[in-house]
């Protein structure tokens, strides 16, 4: 019997490390608490830290935990940002001339078609004397091999 392998399943879920939370979840949130942790030592004041935290705090836990359509939310501003950087209006650039077209098109280049090989059919059924052969371990042998 062959050697079995364990196919990998489950390759779109991230493992986790800390509880249900996985390390870019752990990630992010860490990024979020020193960008707070900033706020706070700089502006020292509990109404700029409010203003400024909250709204800090909630984007992070959006790009930590939310998820569109199966995807986790910072693929869906990536390709947000994708979008709006791609150019809105396509233009047909026509280099060729109408003189350049018809050149083209008078051009005809004609490949010499070769019918495939086919092998001759078979005149009689050959399935007993090659049933023998593989019965008898290549022991027998056949008339017309001889």
């Amino acid at each position: 019997m062959p050697n079995q392998f364990v196919v990998p399943q489950f390759l779109d879920v991230e493992s986790k490390i800390i509880g249900p939370v996985t390390a870019r979840q752990f990630l992010i949130m860490l990024a979020v608490l020193v960008v707070e942790f900033l706020i706070y030592r700089i502006f020292l004041n509990i109404i700029f830290v409010v203003l400024f935290g909250v709204p800090v705090l909630g984007i992070g836990l959006m790009f930590a935990f939310a998820k569109v359509n199966g995807q986790p939310f910072h693929f869906i501003v990536l390709n947000f940002i994708q979008t709006f950087q791609k150019p809105k209006l396509r233009i047909w650039d026509k280099t060729l001339s109408d003189a350049d077209i018809r050149m083209f098109l008078q051009k005809v280049d004609e490949e010499i078609i070769t019918p495939p090989v086919r092998k001759a059919p078979l005149e009689r059924s050959r399935l007993n004397e090659l049933t023998l052969v593989v019965n008898t371990g290549g022991v027998y042998e056949s008339d017309e091999d001889v």
